[in-house]
């Protein structure tokens, strides 16, 4: 038996997450069994657990997008019992029983190994919110995007990704400016390396198709008039990779940054990066990451208190990141 948050939608009780002993037989089909020593609470970790979007394919469901642990049986030559492990996105904690438990079962390909400096607990500070902001620096970065092109503007910057996105930018020597709707984080921000603190409400409302140019090029967490405010304040030849919407799925924009100012829009998906593109981000976030930072990004909760945590993300009143000690 093990412990796990389990989502149920029935007509006795309706929509509910609640943590509870489960047979080990009831995990799903898969070819490596992982006990998990970590887990996160990510913004879609928070949807599914409050019910607040459609992002559970199938009941029951165990959520957690995201986990770090040790392998304690595996019918795949790639992994061995002990060998420590990471998994992020392929549809797990949404078609797949997910990381918010004390053991997953799992397909091998899904899997990487987790680095020689970084532990489970650090892994998962940085989990897929720090693995997705890394994936859009080297999109931008494949754009021609380097320090010396000018100021990167972060939107949703005291959220999971815009955090580790502002401070792995800090790190590779950029000029960053973060977008946040929450004024009392600004000594948090600064403190993660940002330049410049921007009031979210510049951007988070429609406005003109192309606007003077103010950044070389942005990250955006939550899409919809931010994303299309970005695309119209980015300098010519710039790049702006997309990769969230916590604002909406809408883009309200125009062409004319495009075809005025030649920028590039890239989106980025983090759910499917094949594994060995995987394994070669989590080498770059291990060289770049150090203790004292993954502190300063994160808070901790167990599994008891990761339903509460998760109202609490949906209300905008935990920032960074929120890690679940599993054991």
């Amino acid at each position: 038996m093990f412990r796990a948050l389990v989502i149920n939608d029935n007509e006795a009780e309706g929509y509910h997450c609640r943590l509870q002993d489960v047979d080990e037989s009831q995990l799903p089909p898969g070819n490596v069994t992982v006990d998990i020593d970590y887990s996160t609470l990510n913004y879609k970790d928070a949807l599914a657990i409050s019910g607040k979007a459609p992002i559970i394919r199938s009941f029951p469901m165990v959520p957690g997008v995201d986990f770090a642990g040790t392998v304690s049986a595996s019918d795949d030559a790639a992994f061995a019992p002990g060998d420590k492990v990471i998994l992020t996105g392929w549809g797990v904690g949404e078609r797949h029983w997910g990381g918010l438990a004390q053991r997953a079962r799992v397909e091998a390909g899904w899997l990487v190994n987790q680095p020689d400096n970084l532990s489970a607990r650090q892994a998962m500070i940085i989990g897929t919110a720090g693995f997705t902001a890394m994936l859009c620096i080297n999109a931008l970065e494949k754009q021609g995007i380097t320090p010396a092109s000018g100021s990167i503007v972060v939107s949703g910057a005291s959220g999971g990704v815009g955090g580790v996105a502002v401070s792995l930018l800090a790190r590779l020597g950029y000029q960053v400016s973060a977008v946040t709707g929450r004024p009392q984080e600004r000594d948090y921000l600064l403190q993660l390396g940002a330049a410049e603190i921007i009031d979210r409400s510049e951007l988070d409302k429609p406005g003109k198709p192309l606007q003077k140019a103010r950044w070389a090029a942005a990250i955006d967490t939550v899409g919809s008039h931010t994303l299309a405010n970005l695309c119209a304040s980015v300098m010519h030849g710039g790049a702006v990779a997309a990769c969230g919407n916590a604002q909406g799925m809408d883009f309200p924009a125009s062409v004319a940054p495009f075809i005025l100012r030649g920028i590039t829009l890239t989106g980025v998906d983090s759910v499917t990066v094949p594994q060995a593109q995987r394994q070669h981000v989590w080498q770059q976030l291990a060289g770049l990451v150090d203790d004292a930072l993954l502190e300063s990004l994160s808070d901790e909760c167990t599994l008891d208190e990761a339903v509460d945590s998760a109202h609490q993300l949906m209300a905008g009143e935990i920032r960074g990141r929120l890690v679940v000690k599993c054991r």
